[in-house]
């Protein structure tokens, strides 16, 4: 894996900017459907107690006091903190249906506060979570657990009690330090707030801290994101996450209230991007893939030198192999053979926990080519390779016969440099993690044509 400063070529990136799956998962969650019943679900749930694999919790936290507009998630906009008091105890409630479902010898290795903004919680609410969590679930030795901050409602208490129920990772929401880019989005938040909550999260005994960014809203000059990297590369975050604004108001309303006019081109976005995979690289940052940076010593880095990263809903990690249970409004579960995520309507779900029942609204159930072609894919996306012998015994199928197709549609991709091919194996090059992306969706079988995908660009 390389370590040295990567250049970026323009041309090409922009060659292969289309619109693709992220794949947190394959399928990816655009194929999930109500037409899988939830005794399916439940039944697939109690097969799987079986493996007794490692547990990865989710928690959805849906509350934030303001809309950002260029927010894609499943968010609550609300000031009363009465609201998430009584989401905690919703939460307890879904757990306690969920834990008799599961073999209690399992152990938790991963643990993962996502939102909307968890810190929206008061101190106390936190904690109270925290204690329904360890009475359902014992945590393992080296537990990874992550939340994420809004430093603009973020108190010292806050993290004082995410540390004393067990968090050591924390993921700071920054996007952009410049006043202009911020007003256009709705979202205000002084570099001082920034670098005052990395200090608490440093003082506070935090392992890890993540600063996500986002390049590509509106006013976002080359030269105003390079001051904005700077500033942040003097807080030594562990991890970057550099995120391609995707503009997509016709599945995210508030989106609409962005003015598409003030949106950096697609020529200045690329330029972006080029220069966020220069600078940081360039200040010892291993580019992962994707959006992922992190430093070589990061168990990211470590993991993907070991060919051992994986990929889920959180993004990349290094709990491979954990089946996921997400609890909350919209959380998706994850074992070996299906997804199902939760109902996303806030009183829907607390509905369907008080009533006893499992919060289900859709979900799918994996064949074998699915198992074949997500094994594949999470290779290329984690580990920037596939080694065929390794995967025709994995997966019990001669690999170059099973895609003889897909190989032979690489030819261009091996011509412009982003791969490298031999009679055993793929190799991602450094060219080719900027759009790993177009190299996955090549074993994809569930890609829609290009005219009818409803995905984000690539880049």
């Amino acid at each position: 894996m390389s370590t040295r400063p990567l250049r970026v070529d323009l041309d090409l990136v922009k060659k292969y900017n289309v619109p693709g799956p992220r794949y947190t998962s394959y399928p990816p969650a655009t194929l999930f459907t109500d037409r899988v019943p939830a005794g399916e679900v439940l039944d697939n749930i109690a097969r799987n107690n079986a493996a007794s694999s490692d547990l990865s919790l989710y928690f959805h936290i849906p509350f934030c006091e303001t809309l950002c507009w260029f927010c894609g998630c499943t968010t609550v906009i609300t000031t009363d903190p009465r609201k998430s008091a009584a989401y905690v105890e919703t939460l307890g409630r879904e757990m306690e249906r969920m834990r008799p479902l599961l073999d209690r010898g399992r152990r938790v290795v991963q643990v993962h506060f996502g939102g909307g903004s968890p810190t929206f919680c008061r101190p106390e609410q936190l904690s109270r979570l925290g204690v329904l969590i360890h009475r359902h679930f014992p945590f393992a030795e080296g537990i990874e657990a992550g939340v994420e901050i809004d430093p603009r409602r973020l108190t010292r208490d806050h993290l004082v009690a995410l540390r004393e129920i067990g968090f050591n990772r924390a993921s700071i929401g920054v996007q952009d330090n410049h006043p202009e880019v911020q007003k256009a989005v709705h979202r205000m938040q002084p570099p001082e707030l920034t670098a005052q909550a990395a200090g608490w999260v440093r003082e506070t005994g935090f392992s890890s801290l993540n600063i996500d960014l986002i390049y590509g809203l509106p006013f976002q000059t080359v030269a105003s994101f390079d001051r904005t990297l700077d500033d942040m590369l003097e807080l030594a975050p562990e991890r970057f996450a550099v995120f391609s604004y995707a503009h997509v108001p016709w599945m995210k309303p508030a989106q609409k209230i962005v003015e598409a006019r003030h949106l950096p081109t697609p020529e200045t976005k690329l330029e972006l991007l080029k220069l966020t995979i220069e600078k940081l690289t360039a200040s010892g940052y291993v580019y992962i893939g994707m959006d992922h940076f992190a430093c070589p010593d990061d168990e990211l880095a470590v993991a993907q030198r070991a060919g051992t990263l994986q990929r889920n809903f959180q993004g990349y990690s290094t709990r491979g192999g954990a089946d996921i249970c997400g609890f909350g409004m919209s959380s998706i579960s994850q074992t070996r053979d299906a997804y199902w995520q939760n109902l996303k309507d806030l009183d829907a779900y607390r509905a369907k926990v008080d009533s006893g029942e499992l919060p289900y609204a859709r979900g799918y159930l994996l064949n074998k080519d699915d198992h074949i072609r997500r094994e594949t894919i999470m290779q290329i996306m984690c580990n920037l390779g596939v080694d065929y012998t390794v995967l025709s015994h994995r997966l019990g199928i001669d690999f170059p016969d099973y895609f003889a197709a897909e190989l032979a549609s690489l030819d261009d991709l091996e011509a412009d440099g982003l791969i490298v091919r031999t009679p055993s194996r793929i190799v991602v090059t450094d060219l080719g993690r900027l759009v790993v992306r177009i190299i996955a969706m090549r074993f994809d079988a569930h890609l829609p044509k290009p005219g009818a995908r409803r995905h984000a660009m690539t880049i």
